[in-house]
């Protein structure tokens, strides 16, 4: 599979948190040792949301490139890039934009999400609703298929735009005979993590999230604060584990320790907690405390790895170019492909 070419990244919109580590993160360290891998830090299509602060995109360009560095990701086996500096993807998504109709876009039910998360309305009085969101999913089939893309890591929560990214496939290959090869997806194991305050998706505008970057007095906070069994009034109270973040949390973070700590002890005292807790036999305060040594033990050689980039800015600056003139290199040789198909290969 090594040959196979792996695409996945983000938007810098922020720091990266728990919600992120066990979603995608986890699974993409174990992932690049398989694939090709390209890591894309996705700033352009930030600015569809961010367009009027442009400041923060660059600024989280950089964090982003921290997160993925601390947690594992390797410059040797995978390639970090920067979005904007592949222009083969624009002109690739002006291509695309031609196969796809309005109303397709607007049936794709991902968009449609997150337009009433932004408290849009499609149909014929979208107002809010730029060109630059309503294409987000052209542009992101530009982003995989301009790499030659073979397997795309997504939560169940984006497997419309590869459905949509594989039909853009099919539509050009049947118009401009075999140019690309149709992605497939590979769902998370943990496709949707919850936040601390019992939230279905821990979200960076939620405010209940733990950052990978936060410090121990941060996560400590947090955790105190987090949602428990509204029931349980008195230490000795019996409980319902499963509407509980804490030992939803504990939960997370056993499986986490069991597989890469070999820390098998770890999977008999959830089981304990969760005991103790429906038979009275557990405080919340103390059930928080051990939740904090937990993330704590995840954290710290996290946060070890983050403070050695922060300190050698220079070698996130190479990192960043070599992995975005990898990705440059690979686009062009897509690109030409893609131009002699389309007869648009005038001086080549």
């Amino acid at each position: 599979m090594e040959n196979k070419v792996l695409i996945t990244g983000d938007r810098p919109t922020g720091k990266l948190h728990l919600g992120h580590y066990f979603g995608s993160l986890q699974n993409r360290v174990k992932l690049q040792k398989e694939y090709n891998t390209f890591i894309l830090i996705a700033d352009v299509q930030a600015l569809t949301d961010n367009f009027n602060d442009p400041d923060k995109v660059r600024r989280n360009v950089r964090e982003l490139a921290l997160d993925y560095l601390s947690v594992g990701i390797d410059p040797k086996v995978s390639h970090i890039y920067i979005q904007s500096m592949i222009p083969e993807v624009a002109e690739l998504t002006v291509y695309f934009s031609n196969l796809v109709t309005v109303n397709r876009l607007f049936r794709n039910p991902t968009t449609k999400f997150e337009a009433q998360q932004k408290e849009n309305v499609f149909g014929s009085n979208a107002e809010g609703i730029t060109y630059g969101f309503l294409g987000y999913p052209v542009s992101q089939a530009a982003d995989i298929t301009a790499l030659d893309g073979d397997i795309v890591p997504v939560g169940d929560d984006q497997l419309p735009h590869i459905e949509q990214t594989r039909e853009i496939v099919r539509k050009f290959n049947s118009i401009y005979g075999d140019t690309f090869k149709e992605p497939d997806a590979i769902l998370s194991k943990n496709p949707r993590i919850k936040g601390l305050d019992g939230n279905a998706k821990m979200g960076k505008s939620l405010g209940n999230a733990i950052y990978l970057s936060d410090s121990t007095e941060e996560v400590s906070k947090k955790v105190m604060n987090a949602v428990t069994d509204p029931n349980k009034i008195r230490k000795d109270d019996p409980a319902n584990p499963d509407v509980c973040m804490v030992y939803y949390y504990h939960n997370l973070i056993a499986g986490k320790l069991d597989e890469e700590n070999n820390y098998p002890v770890e999977a008999e005292q959830v089981k304990k907690i969760c005991s103790e807790c429906k038979n009275g036999e557990r405080g919340c305060v103390a059930c928080k405390k051990e939740l904090i040594e937990k993330i704590e033990r995840m954290l710290t050689p996290i946060r070890e790895k983050r403070k050695y980039y922060e300190e050698h800015p220079e070698e996130v600056d190479k990192i960043l170019t070599a992995g975005t003139q990898a990705a440059k290199k690979q686009a062009e040789e897509v690109m030409k492909r893609v131009r002699k198909n389309m007869k648009l290969d005038y001086y080549e």
